[in-house]
């Protein structure tokens, strides 16, 4: 593993680039890391896709993985939406969300992911009649496997597709209770534009009595104000993605005052526009405001990149140095679900590896 030259260099010295370093990658591959925000349907790879469908007897539009490699081109959040919700109908049985998950954990395991936040979207799947128990089954003995085979640790969040209303939420929270046990918190995802937050007041109201921890997608394609009412009428503690935040300097102070973590997603932000170039996206703003921003994969299939392809992207578009990507280690486990006492744990991982005292 690839360790920095000390803490002096990364602490008291002025800010040192490392666009013209050989190691880039493998320092932000050896630093120790939790990914947040990941949805596991969006790490249906195109050669798994097509091994699935062939074992379920679907057929596909497409005649190889070249050709639905060559599907993922889109420029907004809906037209990914549609060829997302398309591929994850080749996802019929245990078996299925199973190797899915445990796919997605092999890969987070190489890039040395520690802990792993893992969104999922049960309404996609028992719309077209798969019974909740067949996901959560595959999903979460994949999760079993994780901790057991690889070291990780993982929290599941069950996330509602704002697209649909609230009774069907409802109706999916209801569905999720035996499975308490499995599932940690309650999240909001797919078309944000014109689904606002307060649409699903309710459903996060009964989930937190519950005791679920509730987490919701905006200010991607939203404004500051979807951000300030998932605050508010959501009561959620942390934000995904959140980019739209800055607009209002209001919210930012109240953000960075409250802790409010930020999912942020780079090579996303770009494939759908939200950001038109990466050596214009806000992170390191962000981080300059002293907002909890943490960088994450979102759908890395269709995106071009998991997690350390995402670090890379903004490190060598926004010359970051090794203090700032240390910075965002320690911010993702901050940011996390876990225990303080694992936190400090991990937090002295990433220091082990970056060699600060």
């Amino acid at each position: 593993m690839i360790a920095a030259h000390g803490a002096a260099s990364i602490i008291t010295t002025e800010r040192s680039t490392i666009t013209n370093m050989n190691n880039i990658m493998d320092f932000i591959t050896a630093l120790p890391k939790a990914e947040l925000h990941v949805h596991i349907e969006g790490t249906l790879e195109p050669e798994l896709m097509f091994a699935l469908a062939e074992r379920n007897g679907i057929r596909l539009p497409y005649a190889s993985v070249k050709e639905i490699r060559d599907a993922y081109h889109f420029s907004n959040l809906q037209d990914f939406l549609d060829i997302y919700y398309a591929g994850a109908g080749v996802l019929l049985q245990t078996q299925d969300f199973y190797d899915l998950t445990w796919a997605y954990l092999q890969q987070a395991f190489i890039q040395n992911v520690r802990h792993a936040e893992i969104f999922f979207d049960p309404q996609t799947h028992t719309a077209r009649g798969i019974p909740f128990a067949t996901v959560i089954d595959g999903i979460s003995q994949a999760l079993v496997d994780a901790k057991n085979k690889l070291g990780i640790s993982t929290r599941l969040i069950m996330c509602f597709l704002r697209h649909l209303d609230e009774t069907d939420a409802l109706k999916t929270l209801d569905m999720a209770m035996p499975y308490r046990d499995r599932i940690c918190g309650v999240g909001l995802d797919s078309s944000e534009c014109g689904n606002p937050p307060g649409k699903f007041r309710e459903v996060f109201r009964r989930a937190r009595i519950a005791g679920f921890s509730a987490v919701a997608h905006a200010g991607e394609e939203g404004p500051a104000a979807y951000v300030r009412e998932a605050l508010d009428e959501l009561q959620v503690m942390r934000i995904d993605h959140g980019n739209n935040a800055l607009d209002d300097t209001s919210l930012v102070t109240e953000l960075v005052k409250r802790r409010i973590p930020l999912t942020v997603c780079p090579l996303s932000n770009i494939k759908l526009g939200v950001v038109n170039d990466m050596s214009a996206h806000p992170l390191q703003h962000m981080l300059d405001l002293d907002l909890l921003a943490t960088v994450n994969s979102d759908d890395p299939a269709y995106f071009g990149g998991y997690i350390n392809e995402n670090y890379f992207a903004v490190a060598k578009a926004l010359s970051l140095d090794k203090a700032t990507l240390v910075q965002l280690t320690h911010n993702s486990f901050t940011a996390s679900l876990l225990d303080a006492e694992t936190k400090a744990a991990r937090i002295k991982e990433v220091n082990a590896v970056a060699e600060i005292e």
